[in-house]
């Protein structure tokens, strides 16, 4: 979308709820002319905090995307999110865990996808992880990740048989900078959430005795672009 389509949506929107541009400028806390020039697509004039200070105005939200050649974008971080996925299903492989990957599933009006879920038969503990190359948002990704715990027992149970003693979850970032300083930013936030870190998530993967919460950067499987090319096929370990 561009930022005249943008501009026009602002102002449809504006129009339909039967508003004068004065109108939403003092909801937005801004003056009349910038209404007009986020309406006129005049958008690299306007910050993005106040664009979204209009949307609100409007009871409306403003939803970013970065494009690069033609959408080739998506598939890059399709790429990199399968890489990180292959790297968590070896390591769990090797710690004797049964692995299910993309688990959809549909429990009482919540719908979803959990993008890894293991099995430890030993302990009977259900670890279910959260995969994310970026965190772009934390509360969206606790609400999900709290969400996916929740339901992963009955899930479980209901479509692999697997009855599960104890549940845990894991949140797993690419061991690169950007992430490590995103975490450390919601550090607040994210140590209370996933307190266990590190080489203690790893000590845990190997005896599972207890149900923990932790986050884990581990590094994705590469290839000369940095990033793996193989998609994962996860199946029952034999």
């Amino acid at each position: 979308m561009n930022d005249a389509q943008i501009g026009r949506r602002v102002r449809a929107l504006r129009l339909r709820l039967g508003r004068r541009q004065r109108d939403i400028a003092a909801r937005a806390g801004v003056s009349q002319d910038v209404i007009s020039l986020i309406e006129r697509g005049r958008l690299e004039r306007v910050s993005i905090k106040v664009i979204r200070r209009v949307a609100q105005a409007l009871d409306a939200e403003l939803a970013m995307t970065v494009r690069w050649r033609g959408g080739d974008l998506d598939r890059l971080l399709d790429e990199g999110h399968a890489g990180l996925i292959g790297a968590v299903v070896a390591l769990l492989r090797r710690h004797g865990w049964q692995v299910r990957a993309e688990v959809s599933y549909s429990e009482y009006g919540e719908r979803g996808s959990i993008d890894i879920l293991a099995w430890h038969p030993v302990d009977r503990t259900l670890l279910v992880i959260e995969v994310k190359t970026e965190l772009t948002s934390v509360e969206e990704t606790l609400r999900k990740h709290d969400e996916k715990a929740r339901l992963a027992a009955k899930v479980a149970l209901k479509q692999f048989k697997w009855h599960a003693r104890t549940t845990s979850r894991l949140l797993v970032l690419p061991d690169l900078s950007t992430p490590r300083r995103r975490v450390e930013r919601h550090a607040t936030v994210l140590t209370v959430a996933y307190p266990v870190r590190g080489s203690a998530v790893r000590s845990w993967l190997g005896t599972p005795l207890d149900a923990i919460s932790g986050l884990l950067f581990i590094a994705a499987r590469s290839t000369g672009t940095g990033i793996s090319r193989k998609r994962v096929r996860c199946r029952k370990a034999a």
